[in-house]
């Protein structure tokens, strides 16, 4: 049985856009799918008429278990061992940075268009708390398996042709958080953005780009109950004033679209800012009778290289998620 990307089995989590009924389109790393079925096989339908090569790549898992990266193809099947109820999750892992990510025509993106299962079940309900990661490259795992082969990678193959195969949201300080606190994570990351700068592929400044899944598409996802922002280490170099008044514009418009959700301003981990930021974010505070939390994360991790490898996301976790389990507790 077909079923669209609307149907009951099927949720979307993350910065969709579902103004076409045929086809659910993300961009931003981190957003998944999740489908139910009972039976042993599912067919998943992309459509990858516009996706550049090599494509971006995806994470798939069954029923919690294992994942398996692949590169996004029109038709992508999933066999189970056994009969009976299953969850299906793909993540969209990966790509390049220098495609198509903001302006038509897209050439990196997942354009989900549906699933054909032997019977499509309702999918269970996930209750989670919503925390939303805003930041850039770091953010979304840019260059996290760089070392991964012997002796290092060789410099030929540290390019954007290869960076599908690179990069990892999944293994992120992010990602590695909301599983620990048993939150369900939204992504907001480009390379390259910051307050003061456009990202790879022509990203509008973090502020601008916001409210937007992509130009022309304004975010509909239900606001979160916590938005960490992580935007900073592009803007090193600029002038400071500059970063915080473009910074403050940022938590404007996050506040705006999450009007009840606890924000929290985690500084660059390369340190880019850090004593102006945490200041800005007080008298910020005062100014709106707001509580923006911030977080200072100079001195966890060296600032080189400035985009982590595992273990450096490894770190950052390990520093977070004790600083943000006692924030989420208060908000239980």
């Amino acid at each position: 049985m077909n079923v669209p990307y609307s149907h009951e089995s099927i949720r979307l989590t993350g910065r969709w856009d579902t103004r076409d009924p045929h086809a659910a389109v993300a961009t931003a790393t981190g957003s998944y799918i999740e489908f139910a079925f009972e039976g042993k096989m599912a067919l998943v339908h992309f459509d990858v008429s516009m996706n550049a090569t090599p494509r971006l790549h995806l994470w798939l898992q069954l029923d919690g278990g294992d994942m398996f990266d692949a590169p996004i193809d029109s038709h992508m099947r999933v066999i189970a061992k056994t009969e009976g109820k299953h969850v299906c999750r793909i993540i969209y892992r990966g790509g390049t940075e220098q495609e198509r990510r903001w302006y038509a025509p897209l050439t990196a993106k997942v354009s989900f268009m549906g699933v054909q299962t032997e019977k499509p079940i309702p999918i269970p309900a996930d209750n989670r708390r919503v925390i939303e990661f805003v930041g850039d490259s770091i953010t979304e795992g840019v260059l996290i398996d760089v070392d991964f082969a012997e002796g290092g990678m060789p410099a030929h193959e540290i390019s954007q042709l290869n960076r599908c195969y690179l990069d990892d949201v999944c293994a992120t300080y992010a990602w590695q958080t909301a599983e620990a606190l048993d939150l369900r994570p939204v992504f907001m990351g480009y390379g390259a953005v910051g307050v003061t700068r456009v990202g790879c592929g022509s990203v509008p400044f973090a502020q601008n780009a916001y409210p937007f899944n992509f130009d022309g598409s304004p975010i509909t996802h239900a606001p979160s109950d916590f938005v960490l922002i992580n935007h900073g280490a592009n803007d090193r170099g600029r002038p400071t004033a500059l970063y915080l008044e473009n910074y403050a514009r940022l938590l404007d418009v996050v506040r705006e679209k999450n009007p009840n959700a606890t924000v929290i301003a985690l500084s660059a981990f390369c340190g880019a800012h850090h004593a102006e930021l945490g200041e800005m974010i007080a008298d910020y505070n005062a100014k709106n009778n707001c509580n923006v939390r911030f977080i200072d994360s100079n001195g966890w991790i060296s600032p080189e290289p400035l985009h982590p490898l595992r273990d450096g996301h490894n770190t950052v976790a390990e520093h977070l998620i004790p600083l943000l389990k006692e924030i989420v507790s208060e908000q239980a």
